[in-house]
């Protein structure tokens, strides 16, 4: 999860995020030459004295910095095309859970398995255990295998929300009467964070997600567990 002082991503826990991280250094490198040999140019056309009357035109430089400027966009269209079909692909899912904002707390549905649901609130600030994160931590974290495709499903039942988890590198919209599709695979287990990121009324701050990831044996012992309980 993120900390303090933190100016890069929070650790991938999902291959989308991982490329998703990776693309975008690529693009910081990029940018990071364009503005060097920019301000480079600029700086040298302020402090030197060269001038000529006799250059009225430059068509090999006029080429280059017409044609230059195209390659380098492909340099940056092609990973990000790639990465942005990556990012719709559905494969066959192993998990399918629902997730239904409310306002102002979501609630899922382990549609693959009978009776497995549940509301999720933010847990008080005063009823907090040492350990666990203000604003972050909910009294019933969601629980998804690692190393298993899972799809979500992600509507609303009032308002517009969106349900965002980033080091998963994903984010839905809610939307009332709509589902929106999302899948993923966790890598690694953990506890991860997200929030709501669609400003939903006055308690919007107040609806966070945690997302449990398991191995695939103790996933199976929380929905016998669960389903016995019920």
């Amino acid at each position: 999860m993120s900390h303090w002082s933190q100016i890069a991503f929070q650790d991938a826990a999902s291959p989308i995020m991982t490329m998703l991280i990776a693309f975008h250094d690529h693009a910081m490198l990029v940018i990071i030459m364009v503005l060097t040999f920019v301000t480079y140019a600029m700086v040298s056309l302020l402090i030197n004295k060269h001038t000529s009357r006799n250059i009225y035109e430059a068509q090999s430089i006029e080429a280059i910095w017409t044609v230059l400027p195209a390659f380098i966009l492909l340099f940056l269209a092609l990973p990000s095309l790639q990465l942005l079909y990556l990012t719709d692909e559905i494969v066959e899912p192993g998990v399918t859970v629902k997730a239904i904002g409310h306002q102002w707390y979501w609630s899922y549905e382990y549609t693959d398995f009978c009776n497995v649901e549940f509301d999720s609130y933010m847990v008080n600030p005063n009823d907090l255990h040492e350990g666990q994160f203000r604003l972050l931590e909910v009294d019933n974290r969601i629980v998804l295998p690692m190393n298993i495709e899972v799809r979500m499903l992600v509507s609303a039942a009032d308002v517009i929300h969106s349900w965002t988890v980033p080091a998963l590198g994903v984010k839905a919209d809610a939307i009332p009467g709509r589902l929106n599709q999302l899948s993923f695979i966790i890598q690694r287990p953990g506890i991860l964070y997200g929030q709501c990121s669609e400003i939903c009324g006055a308690n919007h701050s107040f609806m966070p997600i945690a997302v449990e990831a398991v191995n695939t044996d103790s996933f199976i012992m929380w929905i016998n567990a669960f389903t016995d309980k019920e």
